[in-house]
C-alpha cells in the first residue's frame, strides 16, 4: 500500500556505528530501543500516535539492493564486512507500541523495538521520519477537528508539502477525524473519501463567471461546489444560484473576513431559496481560525497549509533511544536529555465514568492492575513479520474514543499542562 522503497532512508552515523559494532563483536547483542518524547510542542496538551502501521508496511521493503550497497562501499561509507552484512539485511526482531490514534504524553513509550543492536539501530531514521511527521500532522488535525465542533473538514494541503509527505499528511488528517481529502493519491492508496472543486483559474479562463459556473455544473451536476469569490462574492452567489438553481450543493469562499462573509452569504442564499446550499470556507485556516468561526453559519472547512505543516509544530519531537542491552538497563545521563532505562510497559487509568486520570509507566516490570486500567502497548511485529495491523478506520475510531476519554480541559486550544499526568515507577 506504499509507493516507494525506503532503502537508503538511513543516516550515515547509523552505518558508522554498525561498522564499528561488527568489528568489535557487539553488533549481535540483544537490545531494546524506545521511541518517546521528552516534551510536547509548546501549547499542546496531548500528542497523537500516527504512522505506526505505515512504518511497519515500509519495513517489509527495507532492504539494500546491489546498487545501493555498491554506492555505500564505493563512497567509503562502509567497509567490506558491513557491505556484506547490509546485502542480506532483514529485520528479524519484535516491535510493540501504542495503537495508532492513541494519545501520548512526555515519557510515553510509544514504540519499542527489540532485536540485535545492528538490526535495530539501522531503523532509527526510518522510524523517526515516519512517526515524527505523521504524529505531528495528526495532533494538529485532531485540534482542528475539536475546534470544528462536529462540522466536516477537508484536507487540502497537497500543494504545501513534498509529494509523499502530502499523501502521508492526508492519511494522518483522516485518522484524526477529517472527512475528506483533495489528494487523489491518498484516496487511492488508503481509501480516504476525496472531495474538491474548481479553482479561481477555471473562472478566469472563461469570459464571465456565469459561463464558468454553467460549464462546471454541466460537467459535475448540481452536487458540485462553486467557488464564488473570484470577483464579487454577493454577485458570485447570485450567479451560482441562477445557473445551478437552489439545489446547488455548496458554495466555497476562500478569502476575506470569513465570519462576516459567511453570515452575509447565508442570508443571501436563503433569500434566493437555496436554504440547503452549504457554505464551505477555506484559506489558511488553522485550529484557532476554525474555532473563531464556531458561531458562524459555516458547514465545512477546508484546511491546507496549517494541517500539513503541523500547525506550527511540524515535528512531534520524538526520539529513539537505547534503553536495554542483554537484559540490563542502560541510561543516558546528559543534562536535560536523560533517559529512563529498561523496557517499559504502560497503562492508562480511568475513573468508573471512563475519564482518563493517569498514565502509569513501569520500567522492567508490569503495573499492578486496577479496575479501569487499559494497556497501551500492542504487538506490531514478531520475528520480523507484521501481526494483525489495524485498519485506518479502526485507528480513526480509536482516536475518537481517546479524545472522549480525556478530561474536558484537555481539549482546550490554550496552552496548558499535559492532559493526563504520567507516573514512572520501578526506576
Amino acid at each position: 500500500m506504499h509507493s516507494s522503497r525506503p532503502a537508503l532512508l538511513t543516516d550515515h552515523y547509523e552505518l558508522t556505528m554498525i561498522s564499528a559494532a561488527l568489528r568489535d563483536g557487539t553488533a549481535d547483542r540483544a537490545c531494546v530501543f524506545e521511541v518517546f518524547t521528552r516534551r510536547l510542542p509548546a501549547g499542546r496538551r496531548y500528542g497523537v500516535v500516527a504512522g505506526t502501521t505505515r512504518l511497519v508496511e515500509l519495513l517489509q521493503d527495507f532492504r539494500f539492493n546491489e546498487a545501493e550497497v555498491a554506492f555505500l562501499r564505493d563512497s567509503g561509507v562502509v567497509d567490506e564486512p558491513t557491505a556484506s552484512w547490509l546485502s542480506t539485511y532483514r529485520f528479524s526482531g519484535d516491535i510493540d507500541g501504542y495503537a495508532e490514534g492513541e494519545l501520548y504524553f512526555p515519557g510515553s513509550p510509544i514504540l519499542t523495538v527489540s532485536g540485535t543492536f545492528a538490526e535495530c539501530v539501522l531503523l532509527e531514521t526510518l522510524t523517526l521520519s515516519v512517526l515524527n511527521h505523521d504524529s505531528a500532522i495528526a495532533a494538529a488535525a485532531a485540534r482542528m477537528v475539536t475546534a470544528a465542533r462536529g462540522r466536516t473538514l477537508i484536507e487540502m494541503g497537497a500543494r504545501r508539502a513534498q509529494e509523499e509527505a502530502a499523501v502521508a499528511a492526508a492519511r494522518a488528517s483522516y485518522l484524526a477525524g477529517f472527512g475528506f481529502t483533495s489528494n487523489l493519491a491518498a484516496g487511492q492508496r488508503y481509501g480516504i473519501p476525496t472531495a474538491g472543486t474548481a479553482a479561481h483559474a477555471f473562472t478566469l479562463l472563461h469570459d464571465d463567471e456565469p459561463t464558468a459556473f454553467a460549464s462546471q455544473v454541466a460537467a459535475q451536476g448540481r452536487s458540485t461546489t462553486l467557488l464564488v469569490d473570484t470577483y464579487d462574492i454577493a454577485q458570485g452567489i447570485r450567479n451560482a444560484i441562477a445557473v445551478a438553481g437552489p439545489e446547488l450543493r455548496a458554495v466555497r469562499i476562500d478569502s476575506g473576513d470569513l465570519a462576516v462573509l459567511a453570515q452575509h452569504s447565508r442570508e443571501l442564499l436563503d433569500s434566493l431559496g437555496a436554504t440547503e446550499t452549504k457554505i464551505i470556507v477555506s484559506g489558511d485556516l488553522d485550529e484557532y481560525a476554525i474555532a473563531a468561526l464556531a458561531a458562524e453559519p459555516v458547514d465545512m472547512y477546508g484546511a491546507g497549509t496549517a494541517v500539513v505543516t503541523g500547525s506550527g509544530a511540524p515535528t512531534a519531537g520524538l526520539v529513539y533511544k537505547l534503553v536495554e542491552v542483554d537484559g540490563r538497563s542502560v541510561v543516558k545521563r546528559s543534562e536535560r536529555k536523560a533517559t529512563v532505562g529498561g523496557r517499559k510497559t504502560a497503562v492508562r487509568r480511568h475513573k468508573p465514568s471512563g475519564t482518563a486520570t493517569e498514565e502509569i509507566i513501569v520500567s522492567q516490570g508490569v503495573p499492578d492492575p486496577r479496575p479501569g486500567d487499559r494497556p497501551l502497548q500492542r504487538p506490531y511485529v514478531r520475528a520480523g513479520e507484521p501481526v494483525a495491523l489495524p485498519t485506518l478506520t479502526e485507528s480513526r475510531e480509536h482516536l475518537r474514543q481517546c479524545l472522549i476519554s480525556i478530561p474536558w480541559e484537555g481539549l482546550k486550544l490554550s496552552a496548558g499542562d499535559p492532559t493526563v499526568p504520567v507516573t514512572v515507577v520501578g526506576v
